[in-house]
């Protein structure tokens, strides 16, 4: 899937809501170090993720064919075990840990990388106030 298109690049971000629909983040596709990375702006904080989080989680979802629960947290607090957050920054992952790229903002993957996917159309997430789920369509 050409990610750029649909997410759009610095001068035309996808404009998303967190999973509870409280707070509104942008979001791009731009190349770092000669790759394709994902941007998240959340008000001033800059965020970067590494784009194959798109894909891998998605296969990691449609292998579970089951809701697994967000579980987002900032990267210095512990995650909670079988969370998309937890999966996100585990060694178990199919890069061997964070998915976030960016030292001391490394974190939030659950909060921010789940609308995303719902938006380009690989996944469901509920948006309720907590406790929020996301599974593979």
């Amino acid at each position: 899937m050409n990610y750029k298109e649909k997410i759009g690049q610095k001068e035309n971000p996808l404009t998303l809501k967190t999973p509870p629909l409280t707070s509104e983040y942008s979001m791009h596709v731009d190349e770092k170090e000669g790759k394709e990375i994902l941007v998240c702006t959340v008000g001033k904080t800059i965020l970067h993720y590494d784009i194959r989080c798109l894909s891998d989680l998605h296969a990691m979802l449609n292998k579970r064919g089951d809701w697994m629960e967000l579980g987002s947290k900032d990267e210095k607090q512990d995650t909670k075990e079988d969370t998309v957050e937890h999966w996100g920054r585990s060694s178990d992952n199919p890069v061997g840990g964070w998915y976030g790229l960016k030292k001391n903002f490394r974190g939030r993957f659950g909060m921010y990388i789940p609308p995303l996917m719902e938006a380009l159309g690989l996944a469901e997430v509920t948006h309720d106030k907590r406790g929020n789920k996301m599974k593979a369509k």
